[in-house]
């Protein structure tokens, strides 16, 4: 019987929306995390922050890691803004090289340290694939106040952000194989939905009130939960 699990990530795995009726990000009161402790009886304590890569959530997991032997589980939830660059300077320089937050390679070498670091202090870690995104809504929402033709010269078309983002799910994916460490995939079930974007924000990468209650049912069905 599972009685407590931690989590480390972003703000997916925070609960943060964004709020169109008042035009800013909020803290979903029944997020995934919230539903799951609620429905399950599990204690969830939730370390992710908002705007987290890879590298600050391993600072964080670094603040709290002698606490990992406490919790059954230690969920990972990381991705979504390593695989993310800084469209301001994409506006402004389209050819230029531009860098992710972490590059496809450092990712996968950090967040493999991430999971032996999480148990060789007594954590059970277990991986939380990315939730896909709705390219066109997304690019809508950075190229706000931006230059959206020099922004879409540097993509060459809107899709590829989409594939870019799938790379860093598929990531999470391959290290869940090669690290033995079971992943729960949340992805597929906004993929078999008829439109996965009913399910996400109006930015197009935060899974919504109800995209968070889709999320919630994949991890119940989880075995090992």
């Amino acid at each position: 019987m599972i009685n407590s699990v931690c989590i480390f990530g972003d703000s997916v795995a925070k609960g943060v929306i964004f709020d169109a009726a008042k035009n800013k990000y909020c803290l979903l009161k029944e997020s995934f995390a919230n539903l799951v402790q609620k429905q399950q009886n599990i204690a969830i304590t939730n370390y992710a922050r908002f705007g987290c890569t890879i590298t600050a959530g391993s600072a964080i997991l670094a603040k709290h890691q002698s606490k990992l032997n406490q919790f059954d589980y230690t969920i990972l939830e990381f991705g979504g803004n390593d695989c993310d660059f800084n469209w301001q300077e994409v506006s402004k320089d389209p050819f230029g090289a531009h860098l992710c937050n972490t590059p496809a390679d450092l990712f996968r070498e950090q967040y493999t340290a991430l999971i032996d670091r999480v148990r060789k202090n007594g954590g059970n870690p277990v991986l939380l694939s990315l939730p896909p995104i709705d390219a066109k809504r997304y690019f809508k929402w950075i190229s706000k106040g931006l230059n959206a033709k020099n922004i879409m010269a540097f993509l060459g078309e809107v899709e590829t952000i989409y594939r870019w983002q799938e790379m860093y799910s598929n990531i999470i994916q391959e290290l869940s194989l090669s690290c033995k460490a079971p992943m729960i995939d949340i992805r597929s079930v906004f993929s078999e939905k008829k439109d996965f974007s009913d399910y996400l924000c109006e930015d197009g990468i935060h899974p919504n009130e109800k995209g968070h209650q889709l999320i919630s049912e994949a991890i119940e069905k989880e075995a090992f939960l």
